[in-house]
């Protein structure tokens, strides 16, 4: 265990008089390990407190952080280590945990009696505080979408490998509602491993925790029956802990909220049966009841359309933006704190990610589309020239160009040690990535503005006739699929299908070995838009205006949201949001389960390209000639 220093010009604590705990706390300014220097105390639990910070690794940024601080007070040298194993056990638990709703860990370290946890910062209030604040009973709507959301991280940790993390303290206190209304779990400092037929110490919260737990034996039930009972609070605004244990039959939720659906209140009763066998059998059963609640009642598609208070983009303002000399229409790429963008002016830029400082750019003689791709330390792309372009991603100096017979659109694509990518000469290529070489290509009756897919051992393309091929790395196809428009979509994959779409209205899902339809989702309308994938979700725009949400199991439509013009950008998903651009030169950020928008900020003019998210920002380009950074 590392042990560092801990410094302050005026000393680390509190003064030495008045509440014992406020003498335990550290002051204001002091700095630990000579790297977060705390801000101020945002939360008091039994063995210390929890501290907002600002992480000065980053100097030129103002990155906070949360700093969980556990005093070691026990004179027992036995105990004392079994407690500081504790706290290690969590940081070593969510070191393996990455998910949306589960705060990130940066750093662990102790020094003499106090050991730190260094976490994610939240910007938002716990679900207890928004239940005693309100004015009166919450939305359903708002409850259904917490709820969703907390399945879904319980149907994460349940299925955690090697071994399923139980919980095991749902409960208001321990859910961060933040800046954008979604949850984050916190205190992670009971969760443990499951082990079949293994009891332990009887933990958790009266009033949350499920009869069982009680005894020591806590399962994934467990976990489900503490979610009813936090629901339950936050529909009535009755804490358990005041209520006689396992009476929550006895104070049904209509009864007390007789706003609340017959359909929620019966979500909620089923979750919190006594007996462990008759309630949900799981947090993704539980979560299909509550999305099933949300379409019968309407909730789903209030929550997708429903707008923020305006003005919405208000709050969002760029990190920084740069301008070009023309319409920016394809994506950028991030690497190594550099981002790549193509232009209508012929260039490729290259910018610092961090404040969007030029670095370089190279010329082409033609509009570039393509989006770059970064392989060793050197960027690929292709541009209207007709020409494959490979440049050193340091210096923008040109290293070698591969010529085709007409423009190019599609973005390159590595794999095995050839570049494949296709061009309205009707041929896909493949290029030798070393020498620029062609190794083969294979011909089409139409051009290929798709982007391959390279899945399965194979590569899977569409072109402006509809067809859509299969090839293997020999260049030999194996399957064609005919659609009955142009497939400029570039496809996806997931497990044995891949999903691609057309000018004809249809999302298809095709199986991977095939070719067959799996499936047919129709749109309102044509689309070039590529699809994204997360969780059981697949994502599209359409220019219908619309962006679907499709549930790629059943292919049954979860939501849709309405943009003000076409849909031509390709969907991003990051954590728990879903990135998008549209004709109406506005970027939305959607809640990627429910489709609500939670914000979106107006450029000059349409936004055709893709965006990327990384460290939280998102980098896009408009055809009003700038390049944006924002805060995702």
């Amino acid at each position: 265990m590392e042990t560092r220093n801990i410094t302050s010009p005026i000393g680390p604590y509190g003064p030495g008089s008045g509440d014992p705990q406020a003498r335990k706390q550290l002051l204001a300014g002091v700095t630990l390990v000579n790297r977060y220097t705390i801000q101020e105390v945002i939360g008091i639990g039994g063995m210390g407190s929890v501290y907002r910070a600002r992480d000065m690794h980053f100097p030129n940024v103002v990155k906070l952080v949360a700093v969980k601080e556990m005093i070691i007070m026990a004179p027992d040298p036995l105990v004392r280590q079994n407690i500081v194993q504790n706290f290690e056990r969590e940081a070593n638990l969510l070191a393996t945990l990455h998910h949306p709703a589960i705060p990130r860990i940066y750093d662990y370290f102790s020094h003499d009696d106090r050991s730190y946890l260094v976490l994610e910062f939240i910007q938002g209030r716990d679900l207890e505080a928004v239940i005693n604040d309100a004015d009166g009973f919450l939305m359903e709507d708002q409850v259904i979408s917490w709820g969703i959301q907390l399945c879904d991280v319980l149907e994460y940790l349940h299925g955690h490998q090697p071994d399923p993390i139980i919980f095991r303290d749902m409960k208001p206190s321990n859910v961060m509602i933040n800046q954008n209304g979604d949850v984050v779990l916190v205190d992670f400092g009971i969760a443990k491993t499951f082990q079949t037929g293994i009891k332990g110490t009887m933990i958790g919260t009266e009033g949350y925790s499920p009869p069982e737990q009680y005894r020591g034996d806590a399962t994934q039930l467990a976990d489900v029956y503490a979610l009813g009972a936090t629901l339950h609070h936050a529909l009535t605004r009755r804490d358990p802990r005041l209520e006689p244990p396992f009476t929550f039959a006895e104070r049904p939720i209509r009864r007390i909220n007789s706003n609340i659906s017959i359909e929620l209140e019966t979500v909620v009763h089923t979750a919190l049966q006594y007996t462990p066998t008759e309630r949900f059998q799981g947090a993704a059963a539980m979560k299909d009841a509550l999305m099933n609640v949300a379409r019968k009642t309407g909730v789903l598609a209030k929550m997708a359309s429903a707008a923020l208070p305006t003005p919405i983009s208000a709050g969002v303002k760029p990190i920084w933006d740069f301008k070009c000399e023309d319409e920016i229409r394809g994506t950028p790429t991030l690497n190594q704190g550099a981002l790549y963008i193509g232009c209508y002016d012929n260039n490729l830029y290259a910018l610092n990610a961090a404040d969007g400082k030029f670095q370089w750019k190279y010329p082409t003689d033609g509009g570039i589309v393509s989006r770059p791709l970064v392989y060793e330390n050197n960027i690929f792309f292709c541009s209207e020239d007709q020409r494959l372009h490979v440049v050193g991603a340091r210096t923008g100096k040109l290293l070698w160009t591969y010529y085709t017979e007409n423009r190019i659109y599609s973005s390159p694509r590595i794999s095995d040690g050839h570049i494949f990518f296709g061009s309205d000469d009707n041929d896909l290529h493949a290029v030798n990535v070393n020498s620029g070489r062609p190794v083969w290509k294979f011909t089409t009756d139409s051009p290929i503005h798709s982007t391959p897919l390279i899945a399965n051992e194979l590569i899977y393309f569409g072109t402006e006739s509809g067809s859509f091929y299969s090839l293997d790395f020999r260049g030999a196809m194996k399957w064609r699929f005919q659609a009955k428009r142009a497939m400029t979509s570039s496809p996806t994959g997931k497990g044995q299908a891949v999903y691609t779409a057309s000018l004809d209205g249809t999302l298809y899902a095709l199986d991977a070995k095939s070719g067959w339809a799996i499936w047919k989702f129709r749109l309102g309308k044509g689309t070039v838009s590529s699809p994204a994938i997360a969780d059981e979700f697949i994502f599209i725009g359409a220019a219908d205006g619309f962006v679907y949400c499709v549930d790629i199991r059943t292919a049954k439509e979860v939501w849709r949201f309405k943009t003000e013009n076409q849909v031509s950008s390709s969907p991003a998903v990051y954590k728990d949001s879903l990135y998008i651009g549209s004709v109406d030169g506005n970027m939305y950020c959607l809640e990627y389960r429910t489709g609500r928008l939670r914000w979106k900020f107006e450029t000059g003019s349409a936004i055709t390209g893709s965006p990327v998210i990384f460290d939280d920002i998102v980098y896009f380009g408009s055809t009003d000639h700038h390049v944006y950074a924002l805060f995702a």
